[in-house]
C-alpha cells in the first residue's frame, strides 16, 4: 500500500486530501510545515508527496529543494490560482508535477496515480520490460532502465523518475527530432496544451544536472519550432 505524505498549513485541505486519498485506498501521512515535510519524508516509507508552495516556517519550493538533495520520490506541488512563478520554479527544481487550487478531487488522484505509476515503473526493484533496449550507452552516455542509473562520463547523475523517462525516451527516439507534444504524452500521459512549459522546465532541469551549456548542449538539442533531438 502506497503512504502519500500530505504537507498543507490549511488544516481543511489535509483533512480534504486525506479522506479523497484514504477513499482509494492509500495511507497518508500529514505535516503542516516544510520541516515537518523533511522530517517525515528522512523517517522513510513515502512514496509520493502532495507538498503546498506557500508554508510557514519552510515554504514547499525549499523543502521540494531538499528533498532532491536526497532522493527521487515524486513530488507533486499545491499551487494558488496565479502562482505560475512558483510553478516553474518548482519544476525547475524538481518537483514532478503540480496542480492548481481550487483542485478537483479526482483530477488530484489521477494525478497520484500517475506519478505513482512512473515511479514504479522506473524504480530500480521494478521488473525490467521486454521488447526493446534496457539499456544505451553512447558517447559517454550510459543510462540503464534495469538499474534506473545513468552515467555521463563516469559521473552518476541524479534523476527524477520523471527525468529519467524523458531522457530514456529521446535516447530511444535517438536521431528523430521528438516534438514538446509527443514528449509530454509520453512521458506524462497527458494530453499536450499549446501553454505549456513543463517539458521545457523539465529539459533545462536535465542539461543542468548533466553540466550542458544552454546554447550549445552536446547531448539533448533544441530543434526551435518542432521539439528536442539527441543526435
Amino acid at each position: 500500500m502506497y503512504k502519500i505524505l500530505i504537507c498543507d498549513d490549511d488544516h481543511d485541505i489535509v483533512s480534504a486530501l486525506k479522506i479523497y486519498l484514504t477513499s482509494e485506498g492509500y495511507q497518508t501521512v500529514e505535516a503542516y510545515n516544510g520541516q515537518e515535510a523533511l522530517e517525515a519524508v528522512e523517517a522513510g516509507g513515502i512514496d509520493l508527496v502532495l507538498m503546498d508552495v506557500m508554508m510557514p516556517k519552510m515554504d514547499g519550493i525549499r523543502a521540494t529543494a531538499r528533498m532532491r538533495e536526497e532522493g527521487n520520490i515524486p513530488i507533486i506541488l499545491l499551487t494558488a490560482k496565479g502562482e505560475d512563478s512558483d510553478k516553474v520554479l518548482g519544476l525547475n527544481i524538481g518537483a514532478d508535477d503540480y496542480i492548481t487550487k481550487p483542485f478537483n478531487p479526482l483530477e488530484l488522484v489521477a494525478r497520484v496515480k500517475t506519478q505513482l505509476r512512473r515511479y514504479t515503473r522506473y524504480n530500480p526493484s521494478a521488473p525490467a520490460e521486454g521488447g526493446g533496449p534496457q539499456e544505451y550507452d553512447f558517447r559517454g552516455l550510459q543510462i540503464s532502465k534495469v538499474n534506473h542509473k545513468c552515467v555521463l562520463f563516469g559521473e552518476e547523475l541524479s534523476l527524477t523518475p520523471l527525468e529519467f523517462s524523458i531522457l530514456w525516451y529521446l535516447c530511444q527516439h535517438r536521431g528523430q527530432v521528438v516534438s514538446s507534444e509527443a514528449l509530454f504524452e509520453a512521458v506524462w500521459g497527458e494530453r499536450y496544451f499549446e501553454s505549456n512549459n513543463t517539458v521545457m522546465s523539465h529539459i533545462a532541469r536535465l542539461r543542468e544536472k548533466m553540466h550542458e551549456p544552454s546554447r550549445k548542449p552536446k547531448f539533448i538539442k533544441t530543434v526551435w519550432g518542432v521539439g528536442y533531438t539527441i543526435e
